[in-house]
C-alpha cells in the first residue's frame, strides 16, 4: 500500500484525491461539498472580499465618471476571479494569482491610491499559497519592495506609501503564521485519517483471525459429530440422535462466537478451551494426553493461548491423521510455555492463515512460536506473563477461576 493510499481513504480527502487526479484544464471547479467541507478557511473568503471596498472610496470621494467607474469595476472583476481561483479551483495557478493582483495594483495605483488593497491582498493571500516559512517572508519582501518603489515613482503621500509598502508586509507576516498552523493541522488531519485506517485494517484483519479460530475449529467438530451419527443412525439410533443434538448445540455455540467475534472475541478461559479441545479429539478418534499446570495468567495472554489451543486441536483433528496428541502447559523463567505435540504425517512447513494468525497473536505479546513437522507436528509457544500493554486497547483483567 502506498503512501497516498494510506492518507487519502476520508471523505474529504478522498475528494480532493479524485479531483487532483481527473483530467481536466486550470479552470476546473472543486465540488461544492468539498468547498463548503474546507476546514482551513470555510466561510472566511466571504468575509474578506469585504475588504476590496476600499478600492471603491477614491472613485466616491472624487464623483469619478462613468468611464473611470466602468475601468475600476473591471479591475475588480480581474480581482475577484484572482481572488476565488485560489479557493474553488482544483489546481490554481497560486503564483499566478498572486502576480496578478500586484499587477492590478500597478495598473491601477496611478489613477486609484485604493489599488493598495490589490498589494494588501496579495500579501495576505501569499502564506497560505507557498509550503515554507522562508518562502512566504521571501514573497512578502518582493511584495512590500514593489509597492515601496511603485509609491516612490508615484510620490505618493506617507500614507499611501505605508499601505503600499509596509502595511502589505505586516498583514502577511502575520498570516503567515496562521497558514503554517493550517499546514500543522493538515498534516494532523492526515496523521488522525492515517491512524484510523490503520485501526479500521488492524480491526478488519483480527475478525478474520478470530472467525477462521472460531469456525474452523467449531466446523471441525460439526462435520466430526456428523460423520459419526451418520454411522450410528442404524446401528444405535439413540446415539446418534444424542450426537445430532449436540451438533445442534454447537452449531447454535457457533453462531454466538461469531458474534462475539465481530463484537471484539473474548475467551472463555484456558480452562474451558482445553477441556472443549480434549473432546473434541476424542470425538476424532485422537487419544489425548493433556498435562496443564495451574498458571495464573493475564486476559490478554489467556486468550491469545486459549485461541491457539483451539486452532492447533482443529490442525489436528483436520489434516494430521494422528492417533495420539499432547499437550503441556508450564511455567518457565517467568514465561508461559505451550508445547502441542501429534503423531501424525507432518506436513509442509508453508504457514495457512490459522498458523500466521497465531504467530502475529503471540508475537504482538512479544512471545515466540516455532513449528517442527519433520515427525508428526510439535508445536511450541512462549508468551511473558507480565507484558505493558497501553490501555487505550487493553483488555480489562480477569483473572482464572483457581
Amino acid at each position: 500500500m502506498n503512501d497516498k493510499s494510506n492518507l487519502e481513504y476520508g471523505l474529504e480527502s478522498s475528494l480532493e484525491s479524485k479531483e487532483a487526479c481527473q483530467p481536466g484544464g486550470p479552470l476546473r471547479l472543486k465540488s461544492w461539498n468539498t468547498i463548503l467541507r474546507d476546514k482551513d478557511h470555510g466561510w472566511s473568503p466571504l468575509l474578506w472580499v469585504v475588504y476590496l471596498g476600499f478600492f471603491f472610496i477614491q472613485p466616491i470621494m472624487d464623483h469619478a465618471s462613468l468611464k473611470m467607474w466602468l475601468l475600476d469595476g473591471l479591475g475588480a472583476v480581474v480581482f475577484l476571479f484572482l481572488y476565488f481561483g485560489l479557493f474553488v479551483l482544483v489546481n490554481p495557478r497560486a503564483p499566478a494569482h498572486i502576480v496578478g493582483m500586484v499587477s492590478l495594483g500597478l495598473l491601477y495605483q496611478p489613477i486609484n491610491g485604493g489599488a493598495c488593497t490589490f498589494f494588501i491582498f496579495a500579501a495576505a493571500m501569499l502564506p497560505f499559497c507557498v509550503e515554507t516559512q522562508a518562502a512566504a517572508f521571501a514573497g512578502l519582501f518582493v511584495i512590500g519592495a514593489v509597492g515601496a518603489i511603485q509609491g516612490l515613482l508615484l510620490h505618493v503621500g506617507g500614507w499611501q506609501l505605508f499601505y503600499s509598502a509596509l502595511f502589505p508586509v505586516i498583514i502577511g507576516a502575520g498570516n503567515t503564521f496562521f497558514a503554517e498552523r493550517n499546514r500543522m493541522n493538515h498534516r494532523l488531519r492526515k496523521a488522525n485519517d492515517e491512524i484510523s485506517h490503520l485501526a479500521t485494517v488492524a480491526e478488519r484483519e483480527r475478525i478474520a483471525r478470530d472467525l477462521h479460530d472460531v469456525l474452523g475449529h467449531t466446523l471441525s467438530v460439526i462435520i466430526l459429530k456428523s460423520e459419526l451419527a451418520g454411522k450410528l443412525m442404524d446401528r444405535d439410533p439413540q446415539r446418534a440422535g444424542t450426537e445430532i443434538r449436540e451438533v445442534e448445540q454447537i452449531s447454535r455455540q457457533a453462531l454466538s462466537e461469531v458474534r462475539d467475534a465481530i463484537r471484539g472475541y473474548r475467551s472463555r478461559g484456558l480452562d474451558a478451551e482445553l477441556a472443549q479441545a480434549k473432546a473434541t479429539l476424542e470425538t476424532a478418534g485422537v487419544a489425548a494426553k493433556f498435562e496443564a499446570a495451574r498458571i495464573p495468567l493475564p486476559a490478554l495472554q489467556e486468550s491469545v493461548l486459549s485461541m491457539a489451543v483451539r486452532e492447533a486441536v482443529t490442525n489436528v483433528v483436520r489434516h494430521a491423521h494422528a492417533r495420539t496428541c499432547s499437550l503441556r502447559l508450564e511455567q518457565r523463567n517467568g514465561s508461559c510455555h505451550l508445547e502441542i505435540a501429534d503423531d501424525g504425517r507432518g506436513g509442509s512447513q508453508n504457514e495457512g492463515n490459522g498458523l500466521r494468525g497465531m504467530r502475529e497473536r503471540v508475537e504482538m505479546l512479544g512471545g515466540t512460536l516455532t513449528r517442527d513437522s519433520q515427525a508428526g507436528t510439535r508445536l511450541a509457544i512462549t508468551v511473558p506473563l507480565k507484558v505493558i500493554v497501553p490501555k487505550s486497547w487493553a483488555p480489562k483483567s480477569v483473572e482464572r477461576d483457581h
